[in-house]
């Protein structure tokens, strides 16, 4: 079974890798743990200090989170690898995948459809295009000259800031057309001069896999990446948006809830730990809902209640459900309420439009894969002008949900969370707060 295990190394090892310019590697982390075996090939990651998921003293540095395998259904190897000097957690590692659609329904609606609801030329008069602000997108991988054709216009691709997880192959914007081109076009509506960073997360690197599943570890290297990317723009102009149309659909691939291992369900599991110390230092994180919703769910959806599962239900996101360009939720949009936070979705936003093409010329935009990135351009928009400085990530989730088209009447409802994303009505509040400051 593939983990991942935190562990606090001794504080003259931690000084070693400091001054090393290679840093240190998995082996040295681990030395001789019985019943794990270490996969070297994978970078441990630093979980920062402030963070750390375990409460045992160990002095400063934080922790660190390598990858490797411990015996199937064994609970004295895992009780063995637990006991072993320095590990302070065995977590989950499981996979993740795409969020795609079900159904066969054609598009409602187009991009430009999209453009006029959100209100992209009173944006774009505001002078929110998105420019300077740098958009992730953690997916497939992005194709840029196929952006480019469906949108008419130039995408920026930032090659020296993206990333590829270990043993994926490729360079930036140049991967084939698939889902993570989808994502890249549709972030594009609303922010058309931000530029991208491709991280090909869901390349996957396991025995087995499909082209379109990854894990959780490489997610976990991807933020720990994003985390530098962040934390080296000044701390007074930080502006990092990062869209996630991806989750884990399947209990199987994580320890029960209940377990300290868990990830689903898990406030403390790494990922959801380093989830919440890049939204303390400023980045927006955005992740779909979901395409498990009652009335159409996805085949892979196997959670039987709560499918909004592990960071797509984390309080420090946005998570982001799907409507159709008549303000209807899509039947396959996931309906709260979330494992880790009470009240996903947060919000909605536009899906099942036809828009990049990606998978054929009538084919539209769906799932909330689409209504994730649509959102992170929302988003990206207006940090062009208000960055994370003047309006910190937890305020903007505020005000987008204060600004949100209520589709029920209610406030908040699991079907459409706080309502419909609504630009032109956020672009007024943070502008009288403006005139009030």
């Amino acid at each position: 079974m593939r983990v991942l295990i935190e562990l606090r190394p001794s504080p003259e090892l931690i000084s070693a890798a400091t001054d090393s310019a290679a840093g240190i590697s998995a082996s040295e982390i681990t030395g001789a743990v019985p019943g794990f075996t270490v996969d070297t090939g994978y970078r441990p990651v630093s979980v920062p200090a402030a963070t750390v998921v375990s409460d045992t003293a160990g002095g400063p540095g934080g922790s660190y989170v390598v990858r490797g395998e411990i015996p199937d259904d064994d609970p004295a190897a895992r009780a063995a690898v637990a006991g072993a000097p320095g590990v302070t957690g065995i977590f989950a590692d499981p996979v993740i995948e795409p969020v795609l659609t079900c159904g066969d329904t054609g598009p409602v609606g187009t991009w430009t459809d999209v453009a006029d609801r959100l209100g992209r030329d009173e944006l774009t008069a505001a002078g929110l295009t998105g420019a300077g602000v740098a958009v992730a997108v953690l997916d497939t991988g992005i194709n840029a000259a196929a952006v480019q054709r469906a949108a008419g216009a130039a995408i920026a691709i930032d090659a020296a800031r993206s990333w590829n997880p270990a043993g994926v192959r490729g360079t930036a914007g140049e991967f084939p057309v698939d889902h993570g081109t989808m994502c890249a076009f549709d972030a594009l509506i609303a922010a058309p001069q931000a530029t991208f960073l491709d991280i090909p997360l869901l390349q996957s690197t396991r025995s087995g896999g499909s082209r379109m599943d990854g894990l959780l570890s490489d997610a976990l290297a991807a933020f720990a990446h994003l985390r530098t990317v962040l934390t080296a723009q000044p701390a007074d102009r930080r502006a990092l948006v990062i869209s996630n149309s991806w989750g884990s659909f399947a209990p199987q691939w994580d320890f029960p809830v209940g377990d300290p291992g868990n990830y689903s369900d898990n406030p403390g599991h790494p990922f959801n730990v380093i989830v919440a110390s890049l939204d303390a230092a400023g980045a927006d994180i955005l992740f779909a809902a979901g395409n498990c919703g009652r009335d159409c769910p996805d085949g892979r959806c196997a959670y039987p209640e709560r499918p909004i599962t592990g960071a797509n239900s984390h309080p420090n996101v946005l998570s982001v459900g799907g409507v159709d360009t008549s303000g209807q939720r899509i039947g396959y949009s996931s309906q709260g309420p979330g494992r880790l936070s009470d009240r996903k979705p947060d919000l909605c936003a536009y899906s099942h439009f036809l828009g990049s093409t990606a998978f054929g010329a009538d084919a539209p935009d769906t799932g909330t894969s689409t209504a994730c990135p649509v959102l992170a351009g929302v988003v990206a928009a207006f940090r062009t002008r208000w960055t994370a400085a003047e309006v910190p990530p937890a305020r903007l989730r505020e005000l987008l949900r204060s600004t949100a088209g209520d589709r029920a009447g209610a406030g908040f409802d699991y079907d459409y969370g706080y309502g419909i994303v609504e630009p032109r009505a956020l672009l007024a509040e943070l502008q009288k707060a403006a005139a009030r400051a």
